[in-house]
């Protein structure tokens, strides 16, 4: 009775040790390991983040990734269903990954295209295979593809997604199509984020007849039906802009409706924070008033300003997808998810193509994973809370 009276007083006294290890741990780490360690605890934002650094890295290699040229015609596989890829064939014998020949029939009463599989001809997946030749970034001159057939384009072509009514490869149109969609929302959010702490940190900062001056601004654009407002905007461009162009101006177009929420955030922090002591401490060392706000005042929040960003980025998808679907932003020969769901428009494509609707999947998906994300990081921003 001792030896286990003696054994449970170690065990307690090593608990012990260890949680006094892990307190002193959170009194001397800095904030941002605080929020690390909450953010960590976050398993939904953990895998949103997962998520979106994926299809980041898909975006960032698009032409490596997909395997055709997103403008690429497969005549002979209009409105070709997603290829099934096996690893067993016909005979029960286990292979590398393959697919089978597809052969396309037309229903004599329908006229309907019908594609089957021919299981004695299998052609199997290349993968790190050579196919059209690209500029990667355009700079490098390369013919590497992530994967691909090893027979020519107008014998059989693997379409992951399916094919459109034109005969090209969806996956390839959705991967090309995230470079746009996603950075997008990015490039938005900042021009955003830029515009919302000049406005919003001068409203706050000085307040008075500057502060009511912006905030009836905000008030008044916030006021316009954003609806008309955009077809407004979009009617203004001119239809022989380059693509680049347009996507510039959707991008300052978006920027300049979506502004005035982060601005009244930033101003309620600077409300708050401008009488505290350490913001007067730094006012009578001498220190002026730009590096009051940049120094001492925007870092203090800037936690708070990077999960709203987060949950911002969602807004500024949707947005350019929404335009683009009504043809009041992007229009081919661009190529961005919101254009790609044009052609659910044409209600035959989707009877008889249901997987033209993927691209809506691949935008719910990415806007999932910002709410998810920022969730977890407005909870890592307080990480004091319980």
């Amino acid at each position: 009775m001792a030896t286990d009276n003696s054994d449970l007083q170690v065990n307690g006294a090593l608990a012990a040790d260890e949680v006094a290890t892990s307190e002193e741990k959170v009194y001397v780490a800095t904030q941002w390991q605080l929020m690390w360690w909450k953010f960590r605890k976050h398993k939904m934002a953990n895998i949103a983040g997962v998520v979106l650094i994926l299809f980041y890295a898909v975006a960032l290699f698009a032409e490596f990734v997909a395997p055709y040229n997103p403008e690429q015609f497969f005549p002979q596989y209009k409105l070709s269903p997603p290829t099934s890829i096996h690893i067993r064939d016909t005979e029960g014998n286990w292979r590398l990954p393959f697919v089978y020949q597809t052969v396309r029939t037309r229903d004599p009463d329908t006229l309907r295209s019908i594609y089957t599989p021919d299981t004695s001809i299998i052609h199997p997946i290349e993968f790190f295979s050579r196919g059209g030749e690209y500029k990667l970034w355009g700079m490098f001159d390369t013919e590497m593809h992530l994967f691909g057939l090893a027979v020519p384009h107008s014998e059989m072509g693997v379409f992951l997604l399916g094919a459109d009514r034109m005969g090209r490869d969806l996956f390839s149109r959705l991967v090309y199509g995230a470079r746009i969609s996603l950075s997008i929302g990015l490039i938005g959010v900042f021009m955003s984020l830029t515009i919302g702490i000049l406005l919003g940190g001068i409203s706050g900062y000085y307040g008075g007849g500057v502060d009511n001056a912006i905030q009836r601004v905000i008030e008044f654009i916030r006021s316009i039906p954003t609806i008309p407002l955009w077809m407004a905007l979009s009617a203004a461009l001119p239809a022989d802009w380059p693509i680049l162009r347009v996507y510039f101006v959707i991008t300052v177009i978006l920027s300049l409706i979506s502004w005035t929420g982060m601005a009244r955030v930033i101003r309620g922090r600077f409300l708050a924070l401008r009488e505290e002591d350490f913001v007067m401490a730094a006012r009578l060392a001498g220190s002026s008033e730009f590096r009051v706000i940049w120094r001492h005042m925007v870092p203090s929040f800037l936690s708070h300003i990077i999960a709203s960003l987060t949950l911002s980025i969602p807004g500024m998808i949707l947005g350019e997808t929404g335009l683009s679907f009504i043809g009041l932003g992007l229009r081919a020969p661009a190529i961005s998810w919101g254009v790609l769901l044009q052609e659910s428009q044409n209600l035959r494509s989707v009877v008889l193509a249901p997987w033209v609707l993927l691209p809506g999947l691949a935008v719910v998906l990415s806007v999932l994973s910002f709410n998810f994300l920022g969730d977890g990081l407005r909870d890592a921003a307080d990480p004091y809370a319980r």
